[in-house]
């Protein structure tokens, strides 16, 4: 209830007056997305215990729950009103925080917390603002009743420095203890007293981005950070002739930008023989799956490699698909929506691992079924 009351003053305080034209916005016609990341990938109870938590919330739909066991990390992806997905995020994180001990875990993604983090994303009549400020509400808190620091990112971020998500994971949970005491990482909410049971958390607010992965048939790693490196848009650092960083006059190494503006990329592993070039696309507007794609292919190819597959972590909007549908169609002018995202489908080769169910992975699509 008081996730309710608290989200009802934000929504207020931030469309005062609730109309959009000559068209009155309603609360329960505004839909917030929320995907938070769990550190938990292979231990079921917990996970369906967090699962629980969520689905106990008035108003959600849980549209997808990804569990990677090797990254040992659970992705779920959530819509409802902006009290009811504050609700179900401050309920499915408690539960984590108690089940989840960070000093046992471990797994390929880099994580910093039992929940590491928890995205606020605008959709029907929502405003960036709207889901900055419930980012903030749900750090105040979580920080204040799980001891949990707390970091503001995205388009919540109070700093330049912790805009971008890996920045603030670098050094990972095993380097917050000594990371949280520089003056420059305090947390946005909390103590600089570090939980070692649950670490740190991020929270914040952003567009929708795509979670996609694409497969290659080598076991090594450092070949697709190479072609993650290429590809992602802060680029390599930029070595002398002996391998050294070169910096710039205020000492900081310099970096060759990669190929594509809004993406972050590495390399990471899909199981024990299969690497893989792990991406997120942060508008894939500016950069699209199949400009991805097609550019690991051939990055790959001049290492003498294949892509096998590739994989989506959440759901994906509708436009995505149409658009790399059309670049692997020839006549895509003239296909349906549904011949467009078959085509995306085969093209990104998204059926390869298992089958590729449309309606469970495109969001306006999981959500048209659930209240069907």
């Amino acid at each position: 209830m008081r996730a309710l009351l608290i989200a009802q003053k934000i929504y207020t305080d931030n469309h005062n007056p609730l109309h959009q034209g000559n068209v009155r916005i309603d609360m329960e016609d505004v839909l917030i997305e929320c995907v938070p990341n769990f550190s938990e990938g292979r231990n079921l109870e917990t996970i369906e215990a967090i699962k629980s938590a969520i689905l106990s919330t008035p108003n959600i739909n849980l549209l997808d729950i990804d569990i990677g066991h090797d990254f040992n990390r659970t992705v779920i992806t959530m819509v409802g009103t902006p009290e009811s997905v504050l609700e179900a995020a401050i309920n499915s994180s408690k539960v984590a925080y108690e089940l989840i001990d960070m000093q046992q875990h471990s797994g390929e993604h880099a994580r910093m917390g039992a929940v590491d983090v928890v995205p606020f994303i605008p959709l029907t009549n929502a405003s960036m603002d709207l889901c900055t400020e419930i980012a903030k509400k749900y750090g105040e808190i979580i920080s204040s009743e799980c001891n949990v620091p707390i970091y503001l990112y995205g388009e919540a971020a109070t700093s330049t420095d912790r805009v971008s998500l890996p920045n603030i994971r670098r050094g990972e949970f095993e380097g917050f203890s000594e990371k949280i005491k520089h003056q420059n990482w305090r947390p946005d909410f909390g103590t600089i007293e570090f939980n070692k049971k649950s670490g740190v958390t991020a929270t914040g607010s952003r567009n929708m981005l795509i979670a996609y992965n694409v497969n290659l048939d080598t076991d090594d790693k450092s070949l697709a950070n190479t072609i993650a490196g290429k590809i992602r848009t802060s680029g390599v650092l930029k070595r002398n002739s002996r391998g050294e960083k070169i910096p710039d006059n205020d000492g900081k190494p310099l970096r060759l930008p990669g190929k594509f503006k809004s993406l972050q990329a590495a390399g990471w592993m899909f199981d024990e023989t299969t690497a893989q070039v792990s991406m997120n696309l942060l508008n894939y507007n500016i950069t699209g799956l199949h400009h991805v794609t097609e550019s690991i292919a051939f990055e790959a190819q001049k290492l003498g490699l294949q892509v096998l597959s590739s994989e989506l972590v959440g759901l994906v909007p509708l436009d995505a698909f149409i658009e790399a549908g059309k670049f692997y169609s020839s006549d895509g002018e003239d296909l349906s929506e549904k011949e467009l995202v078959n085509a995306a489908v085969v093209g990104l080769k998204l059926d390869v691992i298992d089958d590729f169910i449309a309606e469970d992975n495109i969001i306006e699509w999981t959500i048209s079924k659930n209240r069907s």
